[in-house]
């Protein structure tokens, strides 16, 4: 089994050359990633699916460099089918189930970097990607004019504890650890790249780290240029469309469906599919002019990204801690940085007034949406409270009146104490909550108390994500603070490890 780390084939040279161009940005050329899951082939077994694929990887006319975790990659076929065979036996779950294993495609710029150290670069990115918990290779090639990386990691984890599940936004996710790992190593990266082929397989040097626009998406935004070309009425649309490449299906009712290029289904025109705007009806109105061109969903938020503060380390040496413990500092310093920078590019922030503002109103939101959450919260209590103790009092009430008929009697009172002190307690708890107000109905209660508590769930949502919002802005901007001496004697707080 090979060892972490670019390790150089026998008789290979580590060279970079050059290739076509990548996507730049003001000049600036980028590394690309995206990921890919590969399932079993149809007539093949689960080995030989994975055979077939890594012998790709490992072609020797291609190869510069290769490394590996936990597994050997002339055998990793084997060794990854093992691994789910144990996961199998333990949930009896059959292998062929899912993703065999997931492909990551890493590519640079030429000359910024050689075959060993884009084969270091791979290594650290899977890593970090996996946590060191799938077995995985990379493979680095030469063969094109960008020097790009292969990387095979199992769907299996190598405790056959889980399997690893493509989430939605996994390939922004990587692009953003890829982007975060070249700039720990001063490499450049690129916000919002365009792409450039027309084709439908993107070069590696044009690839973004996103899959392609689905079907849905290419439908809206054939929907949108056909309706720009200003349709004389719904037929003249539908002919724009299939002059654009799209079959066009027309079903009962006047349901309409569009099939994308590629594809192998059908798309149907209406909202719930595609979005608001999106109906027959609405594209109708928009070729009257009675309502604009219906407008793209917006894209999901990145995923959550956190940034700690940077450490003292000259304080720390001077508790007692050692070099190692230096050395790891240094490193997690610099990778609290690289956050930072690319935190303030992904925002715009290129002054520090507008760092230290945009802090401020991460702050001050927050602490607003935890005052109205905490309002919010009370009344919802109120409402339940208050309904509770209707309900209460509604089922001790006959009690009471028995007690009242039979003229306060001891002995009745001693047979029905509970249900006289639950009645009690409540009546209590109805004049308190009221504050002398009339009872509502119900039905009102429960209308109120529905309100509020979806109210409530939404305001936690934002609420999460503004504490979020806040933690990352503060740590940056203390990060920045830190950098350029700017703490004015204030006593940082420390990240420890």
């Amino acid at each position: 089994m090979l060892g972490s780390g670019a390790v150089p084939l026998p008789g290979f040279l580590y060279f970079g050359t050059f290739c076509p161009k990548v996507p730049t940005r003001g000049g600036a050329t980028t590394a690309t990633t995206y990921i890919r899951p590969y399932k079993q082939a149809a007539g093949l077994s689960a080995v030989q699916t994975m055979e077939e694929r890594f012998a790709y990887g490992l072609n020797l006319q291609k190869l510069g460099a290769v490394s590996s975790h936990l597994c050997d990659p002339a055998t990793a076929a084997a060794e990854f089918l093992l691994v789910k065979s144990e996961y199998q036996a333990a949930t009896a779950r059959p292998v062929e189930r899912g993703a065999l294993f997931f492909q990551i495609r890493q590519a640079f710029p030429p000359g910024e970097v050689t075959a060993e150290e884009a084969n270091k670069l791979g290594f650290e990115t899977a890593m970090r990607w996996t946590k060191g918990k799938y077995q995985f290779f990379v493979c680095t090639h030469t063969d094109k004019g960008h020097i790009h990386n292969h990387i095979y990691f199992n769907s299996t984890a190598f405790d056959c504890s889980r399997k690893f599940h493509n989430f939605l936004g996994s390939s922004f996710a990587l692009r953003r650890l890829s982007d975060r790992v070249c700039l720990e190593h001063d490499l450049s990266v690129i916000q919002n790249p365009k792409q450039h082929s027309k084709g439908r397989f993107l070069h590696y040097g044009q690839w973004i780290g996103d899959k392609p626009p689905s079907a849905q998406q290419r439908v809206r935004l054939a929907v949108i240029a056909a309706l720009e070309k200003k349709p004389a009425d719904f037929a003249a649309f539908l002919r724009l469309m299939e002059e654009s490449g799209f079959a066009v299906k027309r079903g009962r009712g006047g349901v309409v469906s569009f099939l994308a290029p590629g594809q192998d289904k059908y798309t149907r025109l209406r909202a719930s599919t595609l979005g608001a705007g999106f109906d027959p009806e609405d594209i109708r109105a928009v070729i009257a002019g009675e309502r604009p061109l219906p407008e793209l969903p917006k894209d999901a938020p990145p995923p959550i990204r956190q940034v700690g503060l940077i450490i003292d380390i000259q304080k720390r040496m001077a508790e007692g801690k050692g070099p190692a413990y230096e050395r790891w500092a240094k490193v997690y310093n610099l990778k609290q940085m690289a956050a930072a920078l690319q935190f303030l590019q992904e925002n715009n922030l290129t002054d520090y007034d507008a760092l230290a503002a945009k802090t401020t109103a991460a702050v001050d939101r927050a602490h607003a949406l935890a005052g109205e959450l905490q309002t919010t919260e009370a009344a919802l209590s109120k409402v339940s409270g208050l309904m509770g103790a209707v309900v209460d009092y509604a089922k001790a009430r006959p009690v009471f009146d028995g007690y009242k008929a039979a003229r306060y009697s001891k002995k009745y009172l001693a047979e029905h104490e509970a249900e006289l002190a639950t009645y009690r307690a409540a009546r209590a708890a109805m004049n308190e909550l009221l504050g002398g107000e009339k009872l509502p109905k119900m039905d009102a209660l429960k209308k109120q108390r529905r309100e509020l508590a979806d109210k409530k769930k939404a305001l936690y949502a934002e609420y999460r994500q503004a504490q979020r919002d806040m933690r990352e802005a503060v740590a940056v901007k203390a990060n920045i603070d830190h950098l350029l001496g700017l703490t004015d004697g204030r006593t940082d707080k420390e990240q420890t490890r």
